[in-house]
């Protein structure tokens, strides 16, 4: 199994030069207690650049910084795949481990100040308005939130609100990593619904 520091190099492999140059000056310009010094940024290789990243952020912590320089830089794609990948590393888990490691919540908004889930306090308008449901039930499934008769159940309902109302039922209610599962897809197959709820504060 992949390891939380080759699945941040692959994530850096598969960035254009341009994306990658970009990624690497955000790093370097990037504001905290712990940052990475641009002599270990210029000119490095992306191996070098995520032993950089390890060494400052820890390997659990830096997935979380590569997840927020990859969506400050237009790369949501890539920012998704990490997440989902992140997560799969320990996708049964509990108490706040897994997808939770990653600091979803705090990189995508997905929990406001009193601690509720994006996926909970924005419930109405997930149901209402998410429309490309069959991939996120299929990923929901890849990584163990569903279960085939449970995914059966929900495929063969009509409608996309009955649909969205299952995966909250029959899905969600299991913890905060499957909201973080379910926010990674969500994301990734309807990215600009997810930016336009992030808006509200």
């Amino acid at each position: 199994m992949a390891s939380k520091k080759k699945i941040i190099l692959q994530s850096l492999e598969n960035l254009s030069k341009e994306d990658y140059e970009s990624f690497c000056e955000t790093l370097v310009d990037r504001e905290g207690e712990r940052r990475v010094l641009q002599s270990r940024v210029e000119g490095r290789s992306r191996s070098q650049v995520t032993n950089a990243l390890v060494s400052t952020f820890t390997e659990a912590g830096a997935p979380a910084i590569v997840y927020e320089i990859l969506e400050s830089i237009g790369c949501g794609e890539q920012a998704s795949k990490l997440n989902i990948r992140i997560a799969q590393l320990t996708p049964n888990a509990s108490g706040g481990q897994g997808a939770g490691q990653l600091g979803v919540a705090n990189v995508l908004g997905s929990s406001n100040s009193s601690g509720k889930h994006f996926v909970d306090k924005h419930r109405l308008q997930l149901i209402q308005r998410v429309t490309n449901i069959d991939p996120i039930l299929d990923g929901l499934l890849y990584q163990d939130v569903l279960k085939d008769g449970a995914y059966n159940t929900i495929r063969l309902t009509s409608g996309n609100q009955d649909k969205m109302r299952k995966i909250y039922d029959m899905a969600l209610k299991s913890g905060g990593d499957a909201k973080d599962v379910f926010m990674g897809l969500l994301h990734q197959e309807e990215p600009y619904l997810v930016k336009d709820l992030l808006k509200d504060p």
